[in-house]
């Protein structure tokens, strides 16, 4: 009985779960097509050092870990001809290179990221 009750409730927890994804899957397809209008703000996608320091940080820590890039704080930001160029930074006197990112300002494109040595 215990066996049977095991087995009836495994079929009921792996077909409910098939019915929730499928409905899910359903209900959120993208609706927009290449003809949907996006949203350009004036200032950029990118409008301030604030918000490269952040994509800067959202693409580094995957790739150099949590630690590292939290190391090498502050971060730098800089713009020059529409591309951001944000690094992290070493204490003063310490020998190494640091994370370096180029972010375009008005789409949000990341062009590069680099580690010095």
């Amino acid at each position: 009985m215990k066996i049977l009750s095991t087995v009836i409730f495994t079929i009921i927890l792996v077909c409910g779960l098939n019915i929730g994804h499928s409905f899910a899957s359903n209900s959120t397809e993208l609706k927009e097509t290449a003809n949907t209008p996006g949203y350009q703000p004036k200032d950029g996608i990118v409008p301030d050092a604030i918000t490269a320091i952040a994509i800067a940080v959202a693409v580094w820590t995957p790739v150099y870990g949590k630690g590292k890039i939290a190391s090498e704080r502050p971060y730098n930001a800089t713009l020059k001809d529409g591309r951001w160029t944000i690094t992290g930074s070493l204490p003063k006197g310490w020998a190494g290179g640091v994370a370096t990112a180029v972010i375009l300002k008005e789409n949000g494109q990341v062009e590069k990221i680099y580690h010095t040595k």
